[in-house]
Order: structure tokens, then sequence, then C-alpha cells
């Protein structure tokens, strides 16, 4: 198994995941591309010691980019939404 740091990348904030947070109690991180949910399940839920009820993944592909004459390409990488219990907070969403 993955160390829970190590799966969980970096929070993701966005005006979509800002709203979905306050709405309907969804957070979203950049994950590891190799996780699957049930790690990232267990990375949440020990690291900031909530309930998750859902874990969505999305695996988005990096655009293609150009400087002048070469051509280059964005990082792929992998989201989760994080559907939290009723009643559980992330605090470092709370100040945003």
């Amino acid at each position: 198994m993955m160390d829970p740091y190590g799966i969980i990348l970096r929070p993701l904030v966005t005006e979509k995941s800002l709203g979905q947070h306050t709405e309907r109690n969804k957070v979203s991180f950049l994950v590891a591309p190799n996780a699957n949910k049930q790690q990232i399940r267990g990375a949440v839920e020990s690291i900031f010691a909530v309930k998750v009820i859902d874990v969505n993944t999305v695996y988005v592909k990096g655009k293609r980019k150009r400087v002048r004459t070469r051509e280059g390409k964005r990082p792929d990488r992998k989201k989760a939404i994080v559907t939290l219990r009723a009643g559980d907070k992330i605090e470092f969403f709370e100040g945003l």
C-alpha cells in the first residue's frame, strides 16, 4: 500500500471546487495517477480524520502547447472529487 501523502498530491482550489465544497460537501484533490478509489478513500480518511461517502475520479490529459517552433505538452493528471459525510469538514478549505 502506498503512503497516504504519496496518494494525495495537493488540494485542487478552483472556483468550481470551492462551489462544490460549500453547496454539496465535496472536496477536490490532485492524486497520484496510479491510485485507485479505495486507496484515495483510505488516504483522505487517515489524513483528515473524516468519513468519505463517495469518490469520483477524472483522468485529465495535458494540453498541447507551442512556443515558437517547438511543441510540448503539459503533464497528464488525475483528479479525485471526494464526497464527505454531512457535518464533516476539512479545515484547509474553511477559510477560502
